[in-house]
């Protein structure tokens, strides 16, 4: 059974080993093995436990200190020279999967560099993975974040839409692009809301929430014409006017490249949000092939049977992600609040389960068994 992966990249800031530790949680509640590979060699202070760490093979320190070179160029030569000698970090791999055959088709979350250099104009991570690819076998999916920041500002909305757009053509795979830490959107917003950018008059709307358009429409990414007066109020603010009128047609013909290329589009997530994990997760395997391959329960999991049978899929796919962020952002956050609580209480009336000590090979165990008797077929193949 071939291995899964994400490739989580995205600028310093956006969020990923945040990313990597949240699902990598996640993937444990819903009794799917997963573990997460460290690939940024300059990341000395991991949030999660890691599996496999670049860092035991080289450090950006280490480098520096030979090559004097600085943090970038210390960081490109990091991954050329771990690259070079890729061989002892796949048999680390294929060891791990000998010596555990739940991690046989392991879910693998691998935690890169925040250099967006190199995967825009260096193209060493596409060549790691290319390798992992033909030496593993690995069915890949790479998840590209952004912070939701970027919305509020025109010019940077422009700039995230670059990078995204390049990553995907340097790295030449499945690519999700999402706008992480949505859950703080509205705070943005209303620390903008006074000095936010303002359109000419008759140079499109706004909405009473301070964004000029909703969030669909920086999600789908689509008719950027709409946005460049903001950008034009933006540049008026910052430049000459001798490079208005220049930069009001580069900006333009940046709306039109994005448009011509039609492939970018994001999802949005808040890590500590279930339904948002559970709507992205869907996604990310239907991209990688998780959900339509072979894999660790006999033809199906245990995750793709719960979604089927119950009613989530289906909200999560109709709930409006404007009205669940922005305007409505309270009210479904006390629902949320009522819900979790509704659970503790539930969780604490009954003794045994607060007195049950937890045990995660245990409740493996249990739910391998469990889905056994329901669908009278094995969990493993032979």
């Amino acid at each position: 059974m071939p291995p899964y992966a994400q490739i989580v990249i995205g600028p310093p800031g956006s969020g990923k080993s945040t990313y990597c530790n949240g699902m990598n949680q996640f993937l444990s509640s819903i009794g799917r093995y997963s573990m997460i590979i460290n690939l940024d060699p300059a990341n000395d202070q991991l949030p999660y436990d890691v599996t496999i760490d670049i860092r035991d093979y080289i450090t950006l320190e280490e480098i520096m200190d030979e090559t004097n070179l600085g943090p970038n160029g210390g960081l490109v030569f990091a991954m050329q020279t771990f690259k070079e000698s890729i061989e002892e970090f796949i048999s680390e791999v294929r060891l791990l999967i000998k010596r555990n055959h739940k991690a046989e088709s392991a879910y693998l979350i691998f935690d890169c560099p925040g250099q967006v250099e190199l995967y825009t104009n260096n193209d060493i991570v596409s060549q790691i993975f290319r390798i992992l690819q033909k030496e593993l076998d690995f069915r890949l999916v790479v998840v590209s974040l952004t912070d939701s920041i970027n919305i509020m500002k025109p010019s940077s909305y422009i700039s995230s839409l670059l990078l995204a757009l390049r990553s995907m053509l340097q790295m030449d795979l499945p690519q999700i692009n999402v706008f992480s830490k949505i859950d703080l959107l509205k705070g943005y917003i209303e620390q903008e809301r006074y000095g936010r950018v303002k359109p000419p008059k008759d140079k499109g709307t706004t909405t009473d929430d301070g964004l000029p358009f909703s969030l669909e429409y920086y999600t789908q990414v689509q008719d950027l014409k709409y946005l460049l007066p903001y950008l034009e109020v933006e540049e008026n603010n910052t430049r000459t006017n001798f490079f208005k009128h220049k930069y009001y047609k580069l900006n333009e013909a940046i709306s039109d490249l994005i448009e011509d290329f039609s492939l970018l589009s994001f999802e949005v997530l808040s890590i500590e949000d279930k339904n948002s994990m559970i709507s992205l997760l869907a996604i990310i395997d239907r991209a990688n092939g998780y959900s339509m391959g072979s894999n660790e329960l006999g033809n199906d999991t245990i995750w793709e049977d719960a979604i089927r049978q119950s009613s989530v899929a289906n909200f999560l796919q109709d709930i409006n992600i404007h009205e669940r962020w922005v305007d409505e952002k309270e009210k479904y956050d006390e629902v949320e609040r009522i819900r979790r609580e509704k659970q503790f209480k539930e969780a604490t009336n009954n003794e045994e389960l607060l007195n049950q000590t937890i045990d995660p090979e245990k409740d493996w165990e249990d739910a391998l068994k469990k889905w056994e008797t329901s669908t009278g077929k094995p969990a493993f193949k032979e």
